[in-house]
């Protein structure tokens, strides 16, 4: 019977295949259905795509949708923070693109029918996601005996997980026919003719070696450069397009880290003293260990050289029983007391079966199935290596009889890795880890040298309550002094303390450098310029991870094109950027000895190398597409016109030329309609995507 447990473990190969076959933005398919008309009002509207509504409770079904899904597929019980953020991403991603291609569809007439679904699940055309997942291991074709198992068992069972599952992967079929139809639609409008396939090959073919002589903007001192705001503002309506931005705000912060104070360390150093005389007399120090310091025990086994100098030279002197400390390590306080001593190898050859482990639930099974390997090989004398090649779970060592070959410290899990080391040779032992059961066999040891293992009291530096509150209280005395931008500026120079400064968009998750400030982020977009930013219980004072923050909102920015006021700075550098090239251009023309002009300016002349139309980067000038569309368009010898290009003014002349050829045009014909048809499925959706005149309010809730 083919169950799910046998599909996750091919679940990721599927899903990455599926992957490839559509957009790479638009991962895991879509699980959305319908957009409900309902909604419980404005307060409620996430978003508005092609002027349908999405409410907040229909987004957070389909989130919690596609986090079953996950948990189904990786077999864990709760999933953490980044990857519950890229679910949110995914889902989003998913219903702008269903949304936005839904009318679509409708109008072409596109869609999959119930025969052709089929055909492509068990007929004679499998889709590449089913071929995947059920594909038999040993012949690598498609075991259409388990789909067909597969198929009647969740059929029978229309409740089960089997089916949910089930049902998420005929929509991913779906949604990719869907979307492939459409981009077949556009490449089929597409064509490239021979000419067109000639003269791209000519132009990539065709190379020429160059020398040039280039002189900076930035050799133009801006002094020297006058522009009128008529200038600007005639430049700015000219070129408005260029203008467009993305909601976004500017923020200026001051942190307070909450550090433990010279106080707080000194008691923890009389804590410390004060538990030796107790942690030397205990009969159980690992449990001792356990109860008392921050880090549970380790039951490792280290070499001197393993240690510090100080403790190595302490714990390879004393004998079981001596304690060294307390000694600072770092950010803790340590006492470490001596436990045992054992002559242990540097590394063993060991074989291994392994029975994986899923979930809580499995483990009893695998508990019962690791046991009757044991007994296969203890009482009915089989051979460890037959056994591991039938019953392994880990087919890369199965192959090779369970081996494992010669493994040294730190090369394993630490679980498994103990029980190796000091495990004696032949012996059977059973090993959890996270990987499932293992039955594990030690089949050689190598050379052996002392170790030791030590019961370490680690307790970590951490400020007290005295030293948060106390770092609360100074957070607070300057917000409340401080609460517009002219004293918030004044006062960070006044006390010494370090302003930050952040660009963040609605939809950020996080500001550089301070930990879990979404928050912020929020808070920030209901807060006016010039004011202190409040959080919604209406405090100055954000707690993001070990510090407090105050910040204010020095300017915002709404998402269309920017006013001339916002973006004169950049405007102006525009415009001065072109007279800068003027000036160049004019002390550049008519010379067309590189050499003398090279003097004159007091630069040298460079060279470059195959330099065809294609080339956007120049050796010794960078980014400068103009230079190779200058030099392509000369001849042998020929002198361009001065060219201004991205950083500065450019001669070019042409040393040599490699004519091109046309010699393969099928080739390139079939090249440049592939780049063309997957440029022209990526823009498609762009130009469809922005139609839809997106209204996005996730913020409001997230």
């Amino acid at each position: 019977m083919a169950t799910l447990q046998k599909i996750r473990n091919r679940a990721g190969i599927a899903i990455a295949i599926f992957i490839g076959l559509a957009l790479a933005a638009f991962i895991l398919g879509d699980l959305f259905k319908s957009t409900s008309s309902l909604t419980r009002g404005k307060q409620m509207e996430l978003a508005e795509v092609a002027g349908k509504t999405i409410t907040y409770p229909e987004f957070q079904s389909k989130v919690s949708e596609l986090e079953e899904i996950y948990k189904m597929n990786s077999g864990k019980t709760s999933l953490d923070a980044q990857t519950a953020e890229q679910i949110k991403e995914q889902t989003w991603q998913n219903m702008v693109r269903n949304l936005t291609m839904k009318d679509i569809y409708e109008e072409l007439g596109i869609g999959v029918c119930s025969s052709e679904l089929f055909d492509m699940v068990q007929g004679k055309n499998p889709h590449a996601i089913i071929q995947s997942i059920f594909r038999d291991p040993n012949t690598g074709t498609l075991n259409r005996g388990a789909l067909i198992q597969f198929l009647k068992y969740q059929q029978s069972n229309s409740n089960g997980k089997e089916r949910s599952y089930w049902l998420f992967i005929e929509n991913q079929i779906i949604e990719e026919r869907s979307f492939s139809k459409y981009n077949n639609l556009l490449a089929k409008g597409i064509y490239v003719t021979t000419d067109e396939a000639k003269s791209d090959l000519k132009g990539r073919n065709h190379l020429t070696n160059i020398q040039f002589v280039a002189k900076p903007f930035s050799s133009v001192s801006d002094s020297t450069v006058k522009v009128t705001d008529e200038e600007l503002k005639a430049h700015y309506e000219k070129n408005k397009e260029n203008y467009k931005q993305e909601n976004n705000r500017n923020i200026e912060y001051v942190s307070f880290p909450v550090v433990a104070s010279k106080t707080d360390e000194d008691k923890l150093i009389k804590w410390t003293n004060g538990i030796k005389a107790e942690f030397a007399t205990v009969e159980d120090p690992a449990a001792f260990v356990n109860i008392n310091s921050d880090v549970p025990f380790d039951a490792s086994y280290f070499k001197q050289s393993e240690l510090s100098p100080e403790l190595g030279a302490f714990a390879f002197a004393g004998k079981v029983g001596d304690i060294y400390g307390p000694y600072k390590d770092g950010k803790s306080w340590k006492l470490a007391k001596i436990q045992k001593f054992e002559e242990l190898p540097d590394s063993v050859e060991a074989r291994h079966i392994l029975i994986r482990v899923n979930s809580q639930a499995e483990l009893a099974k695998a508990t019962a199935t690791i046991d009757s390997i044991k007994n296969l090989i203890v009482v009915k004398g089989q051979k460890f290596e037959d056994v591991a090649r039938a019953k392994s779970d880990d087919t890369g060592s199965a192959a090779n009889g369970g081996s494992l070959g010669w493994m040294r410290r730190g090369m394993m899990v630490k679980p498994f890795e103990d029980a190796a080391f000091s495990g004696k040779v032949n012996d059977l032992q059973v090993v959890k880890t996270q990987f499932g059961l293992h039955l594990l066999q030690v089949t050689n040891r190598g050379k052996t040298a002392p170790n030791v293992q030590l019961a370490v009291i680690n307790r970590v530096i951490e400020p007290s309550s005295q030293t948060y509150q106390a770092t609360y209280t100074a957070a607070s005395k300057f917000a409340s002094e401080n609460q517009d931008a002219k004293k918030f500026n004044a006062a960070i120079v006044a006390q010494g303390l370090t302003k930050r400064i952040a660009n963040v968009r609605e939809n950020d998750k996080d500001v550089a450098g301070l930990e879990n400030s979404r928050v912020l982020i929020r808070a920030a977009y209901k807060a006016k310029v010039g004011s202190l930013i409040l959080s919604t219980e209406g405090t100055p004072i954000f707690e993001l991870g070990s510090q407090f923050v105050v910040a204010t909102m020095t300017s915002e920015q709404e998402k269309g094109i920017a006013t001339f006021s916002e973006i004169k700075p950049r405007v102006e550098a525009e415009v001065k950027k072109q007279k800068k090239a003027q000036q160049l251009i004019e002390k550049m023309s008519g010379k067309t000895d590189l050499s003398q002009l090279a003097s004159s300016l007091g630069v040298a002349v460079a060279e470059a190398q195959n330099i065809n139309f294609e080339s956007s980067s120049i050796p010794g000038a960078g980014f400068e597409p103009a230079i190779a569309g200058a030099a392509t368009a000369l001849d042998a010898n020929q002198v361009s016109k001065p060219v201004a290009g991205t950083s500065g003014v450019y001669v070019v002349k042409v040393t040599s030329v490699t004519p091109g050829t046309d010699s393969d045009i099928k080739a390139d014909r079939q090249r440049l309609a592939a780049s063309i048809n997957y440029r022209a499925n990526m823009v498609a959706f762009e130009a469809l995507r922005e139609n839809a005149k997106i209204v996005d309010k996730r913020s409001k809730f997230y």
